[in-house]
């Protein structure tokens, strides 16, 4: 895989379980990394969905009038322009409060690429490595049923990528480090595919073997969620996306995680578009 140019980074975590944090780092450099261009796969002639990286840069500060850009944040302080707007009609069927969006708006896409760590098939982890696929792909799932996402073979041609690892610890706000079972990363960037350059959240998402198969599932599901633009927690132990867990893993999203998530993709995006042109209005894009 070609490599990246570091740009803006959000990066909620799970401390405890699951603590929340954001980060964002303007990158000072926009030079492109280029890729050796190579042939699409076609089905029937129509293009991929998930076409490979040509080249990527830092996305430059969006204007300001779209919102400001700090230098550094960390959640839960209130920032200028980076919470999800309030709407009549919210409330207790669903947590859009808590949803907060990058300086860019939500990180939103029309179409989810989707890469797995594979399983290597042999040695002494094997067992554990094939456990922990099981468990993220159901994870996966739950996540396919309501949004339009493809998995590919290949990280580059993926928006989010699922890796087999722990997190490194973290600081708390008293200073102490803990350690998570999950976390996601994001980084907001120009990437060129098939010729066209569009501004693109770029993900990561770090999920720990070291669990239970009920918990590495459950686990997956809630930093999914933040993959795929829930920045946010829920107040509610019951949602997938609680900020800390219940007694029991969640390992179905709620009718409360589905509504907060219908609700955001309601909203436009520069994310997915092509440079230069307007956010897309109205993004909700059902498979």
């Amino acid at each position: 895989m070609a490599e990246r140019v570091p740009g803006p980074r959000l990066g909620p975590g799970l401390g405890l379980a699951r603590s929340l944090g954001l980060l964002a780092v303007l990158a000072a450099s926009s030079t492109p990394v280029a890729m050796a261009a190579q042939p699409e796969p076609t089905d029937a002639g129509a293009p991929s969905p998930c076409p490979r990286q040509q080249a990527v840069r830092p996305a430059p500060p969006p204007p300001a009038a779209l919102a400001p850009v700090p230098s550094a944040l960390t959640s839960p302080a209130p920032v200028p322009g980076a919470a999800g707007p309030a709407a009549p009609g919210g409330g207790a069927a669903d947590y859009r409060q808590a949803i907060r969006f990058t300086p860019w708006g939500p990180p939103l896409l029309p179409h989810w690429c989707v890469w797995i760590e594979p399983a290597s098939g042999t040695g002494p982890q094997a067992w554990l490595e094939s456990r922990w696929l099981s468990a993220v792909e159901q994870a996966l799932a739950s996540w396919t049923a309501l949004l339009p996402i493809t998995r590919v073979d290949e990280p580059e041609r993926a928006h989010l990528q699922l890796l087999r690892r722990r997190p490194p610890r973290r600081s708390d706000a008293s200073g102490r480090l803990r350690a998570s079972h999950g976390r996601a990363e994001l980084t907001v960037l120009e990437v060129q595919r098939q010729g066209g350059w569009r501004l693109e959240p770029s993900l990561r998402v770090l999920i720990s073997p070291d669990q239970r198969q009920e918990a590495i599932q459950a686990t997956a599901l809630h930093e999914l969620g933040h993959g795929f633009g829930l920045w946010g927690h829920s107040p509610d132990p019951g949602d997938a996306m609680a900020a800390v867990p219940g007694g029991r893993p969640v390992l179905q999203l709620t009718a409360r995680d589905r509504a907060t998530l219908d609700w955001l993709r309601r909203h436009p995006t520069p994310f997915g578009q092509p440079l230069g042109t307007s956010p897309a209005a109205g993004a909700d894009r059902r498979p």
